[in-house]
This record gives structure tokens, C-alpha cells and sequence, in this order.
């Protein structure tokens, strides 16, 4: 398996074949600071103050990019070390219901990601597919090498909590980095998007560099293979866009979709789904999960129902 993260990089067939050739490589650029660190270089692998903002070797707060060694990390194949996820803004209720994580990383080396550069499948029957999910299992070295990377040049170790943006309704990107004992998220409102220069330029440029690779990075790896859930979200709300079709479940009452209560739960009335529940709606090319698809429920209401599937780490 091939991991290139340097920026800007390409891939093309040749250099793919000819790195394939050659065994598991990952390219990666790191700051100067970060490259002393891993040669030996006393210094802390992830340093943040407490209110996630990076600090010294006293918590004294920001110190420009922090050098980075061995990167402590949870090893569980249910322990997230790194996620980036990009969503709200202006959009249609049913793409709340089916956002999901872009990009993640486990701590077992699985990442499990959607290439957000890829078109969705074909809306033939009015209801709007996603597109399907990959992974792939990285090294030891490979897991050092992009949590480096995100840490130093992709500004994750300087970055503050929140980066607000040059107007309303606009999509949020989130980055999440669990390492080193802490957890630091940073959320920026319109990643990528011009802005008016100041003092946060240089990090907003390396985060939406960073973002950007992980958005592609379908495009940065060999042997990934298609992610098959074993669980998902099934998500009804009383309405309707399109004839509706009959309750597939003989089983199941609409009662049995709740809005829960736990903090950071979804916002809306859902319920775990099997995968041969999801089988028995006899639909294709579903895999990434889908919005829009109208059922009479069994008391004789109508209902849209939505799909996405439940990563390892989430309960619900």
C-alpha cells in the first residue's frame, strides 16, 4: 500500500507502478522542526494548553510549529486518532441526515474514507445516493507519517478551536486529532474559501492544504478496498418528496425510530438498522447511504426515510 502526502504531489501510473514495485512507501514533508524531533530532538509529541491551543514545554501557550516525535496514539480498531468532516451550511434537510465523516482514522491503522472529489451514483428513482465508502489498513510508519504531517505542515498543532468565516451559511470543516493523551478539534467555516488576509492566513492555508488531501485521498493510495458496514443509521422524519412506497419491514414500527438524548447524538428520530433490513428495501448502489426515499408506514402514515452507515466508533 502507497501513501503519499506530500503536497501538491501527483500519481501518476507509472510512479504508481513503479512504487508498488518497490514495497509499502510513505513520502512525507515535514517541518524542520518536526524532522529534528524524529532524529533524536528533545521535545514534546504533541503539545496543546488547555484550551487546546498549542503550548511549550511550560504551557505557556502558542510557539509556532511544535516538534513532533513518536506520536503516542490508541491502537483500538475503535479508537479514533484522526477525523476530518466537512458539513451544514445551506442545504437540503436530507444531507444533514446522511453526513458522515470523510476521512477517519483508526487506531489500528484502518482508515475508512469517501473520496468527496467523486460524483455520486445516478438519481434514477428521485432518491439521491451518496457515494460509497473505501479502506485501507496503514503501518505504524504510515500512521507517524500523516499524523506529522497534520500536526506541522497541515498547522493542526498551532491551530486554535474555531476559525469563523467570511459569511453565513457556509459548510464547516472539522478536524479532529486524538494523540499524545489529548484530543484537539478544530473547526473552520469555509475551508479553502478566500478570505481577507490577517494573522490566521498562514494556518488557514495549511489547514485547507491539509484538508484537501484528505478530501482526496483516494487518489493518494493502492489496494483500497470497498468498506461494507455491518451496521446503519436508518433516519424517519414525518414527510414526504416522492410516491411512497410500502414499509419493508415487517417487523419494525415507526415508534421504533427515536430522537435521542445523549449529547452529540443525532438531531433527528433514528434507529440501527441491519444489513438485512437495509437488503430488504431492494435498492442498489446504496452503500454509501441515500436521502429521499418516501414509505407508508404501518399506521398509515407517510414518512421519508434516510440511510448512512455507522462507523466503529459510533453508537447510533
Amino acid at each position: 500500500m502507497d501513501v503519499s502526502l506530500v503536497p501538491g504531489s501527483t500519481r501518476p501510473e507509472t510512479r504508481a507502478r513503479a512504487r508498488r514495485a518497490q514495497g509499502p512507501v510513505v513520502v512525507v514533508a515535514l517541518a524542520a522542526a518536526a524532522l529534528a524531533a524524529c532524529s533524536g530532538a528533545a521535545g514534546p509529541s504533541l503539545s496543546m494548553g488547555p484550551d487546546g491551543s498549542p503550548a511549550d514545554s511550560a504551557g505557556r501557550g502558542p510557539t509556532g510549529t511544535p516538534a513532533i516525535g513518536e506520536i503516542d496514539h490508541a491502537t483500538g480498531a475503535a479508537d479514533v486518532v484522526f477525523r476530518f468532516e466537512e458539513g451544514g451550511g445551506f442545504v437540503p434537510m436530507g444531507f444533514f441526515a446522511t453526513e458522515a465523516p470523510i476521512f477517519t482514522l483508526y487506531g489500528d491503522g484502518t482508515v475508512i474514507f469517501r473520496d468527496a472529489t467523486a460524483s455520486p451514483p445516478p438519481d434514477r428513482d428521485g432518491i439521491g445516493r451518496m457515494p460509497p465508502f473505501r479502506t485501507v489498513k496503514l503501518s505504524e510508519d504510515e500512521i507517524q507519517a500523516l499524523l506529522g504531517y497534520a500536526v506541522a505542515d497541515g498547522g493542526l498543532g498551532v491551530a486554535r478551536a474555531q476559525y469563523t468565516g467570511p459569511g453565513a451559511d457556509l459548510p464547516t470543516a472539522t478536524f479532529t486529532i486524538s494523540a499524545a493523551g489529548q484530543t484537539k478539534t478544530v473547526s473552520v467555516m469555509a475551508l479553502g474559501m478566500e478570505r481577507e488576509a490577517g494573522p490566521d492566513t498562514p494556518v488557514l492555508e495549511a489547514l485547507a492544504r491539509l484538508g484537501e488531501k484528505v478530501r482526496s485521498f483516494g487518489h493518494e493510495v493502492d489496494d483500497e478496498v470497498a468498506w461494507i458496514p455491518d451496521r446503519w443509521r436508518g433516519v424517519l422524519t414525518p414527510d414526504a418528496f416522492n410516491p411512497p412506497r410500502d414499509w419493508p419491514w415487517p417487523g419494525v414500527v415507526a415508534a421504533d425510530f427515536v430522537q435521542r438524548a445523549e449529547p452529540g447524538a443525532p438531531q433527528f428520530p433514528v434507529r440501527t438498522m441491519t444489513p438485512a433490513e437495509i437488503d430488504a428495501l431492494g435498492l442498489d448502489e446504496i452503500e454509501g447511504g441515500f436521502s429521499g426515499l418516501s414509505l407508508t408506514g404501518p399506521d398509515g402514515k407517510v414518512y421519508l426515510f434516510a440511510l448512512r452507515p455507522l462507523f466503529p466508533d459510533e453508537a447510533h
